[in-house]
């Protein structure tokens, strides 16, 4: 088990790390959190990071995502980004740009606990299948099938409010309720339960190559930080020193997360709010250039987001 811990980036060290020093990639780890990798310690930490990484980010951004749900689906009415969010204050005020906090906040907190929970707990599974030297050899394939199984399950539970979310910020005003407890209710009523999970296929469709360029970009981005940009061996950096490049990894595994996984966020976005309308619908209506509209606002969200969540965790 230990020597599977040292050949991946893991926010907790291992309690013989000092054994394995030559592959850890481990960003912040500290003695006082030191854990057994592959524990249910360890498990249940990387899930509370990840809960922590992802519910407070996407949180944070939610005006920069309600303008970006908006420039998708009505690009007539909201031209680019400055003028989505001069065009919700003027109609809804200041307290408008955090519409959909709530299940922004909820959402991506269940998502976070899959996503980084299960993304160490099948890293460390097929890795013990293919064994310590092939894991080694072949990690970002490793880390590619991580956490594409990861995110598999991470989208099951955040469906249901991004359903809610994307109603909540694309409808008309006055059309549809402001606030998660009467969004989810008529969602129910309207549509029953397959209306919180009828772009779960185009949700897979974005997350799954976004989460997978998440994990594998970064790791390898860090790797090739360390060994062609910072002047001294990792070991011999401060804190502050791993968490600088922690953050600048994540930033540009962050922006190729949102180009990689944009279509289907358009194509989400329109579907949860266009009632009955399928993938096919949703593409045909869009049209090619559609599927890309708002992508430079989600380029700086994506990647400030993914930043800041590496940081997090």
């Amino acid at each position: 088990m230990d020597s599977l811990a040292s050949l991946f980036s893991n926010p907790i060290k291992p309690i013989q790390a000092q054994e394995v020093k030559t592959r850890s990639l481990n960003a912040a780890a500290t003695e006082e959190h030191s854990c057994e990798f592959g524990s249910g310690k360890y498990y249940a930490l990387c899930a509370v990071g990840g809960a922590l990484s992802c519910g407070i980010t996407h949180t944070a951004v939610t005006p920069l995502d309600l303008v970006k749900c908006r420039l998708q689906v009505n690009k007539e009415k909201y031209k680019n980004l400055g003028n989505g969010f001069k065009l919700t204050v003027a109609e809804q005020g200041a307290k408008g740009l955090m519409l959909g906090w709530a299940p922004t906040s909820i959402g991506y907190t269940a998502q976070g606990i899959c996503k980084f929970g299960f993304y160490e707990v099948f890293k460390n599974f097929y890795g013990g299948l293919m064994g310590e030297e092939n894991a080694f050899l072949y990690r970002t394939s490793l880390y590619l099938i991580a956490s594409a199984s990861a995110e598999f399950f991470a989208d099951i539970a955040l469906s249901p409010m991004e359903a809610c979310k994307v109603r909540m910020q694309t409808a008309a005003l006055g059309a549809f309720p402001t606030t998660l407890r009467e969004a989810a209710p008529k969602i129910y009523a309207a549509e029953g339960i397959t209306g919180f999970y009828k772009s779960l296929v185009p949700l897979w469709g974005r997350q799954i190559p976004y989460t997978m360029m998440k994990f594998a970009c970064f790791e390898r981005t860090v790797e090739a930080i360390y060994a062609n940009i910072v002047p001294k061996p990792r070991a011999e950096c401060s804190k502050s020193e791993q968490l600088v490049v922690t953050f600048a990894a994540g930033y540009i595994a962050g922006v190729f997360c949102a180009v990689v996984s944009h279509p289907a966020d358009t194509i989400v976005s329109y579907m949860n709010k266009a009632s009955g309308a399928g993938i096919g619908d949703a593409a045909k209506a869009l049209g090619f250039k559609g599927m890309w509209g708002g992508l430079g606002p989600r380029i700086i969200m994506i990647g400030t987001l993914t930043a800041l969540q590496w940081f997090i965790y």
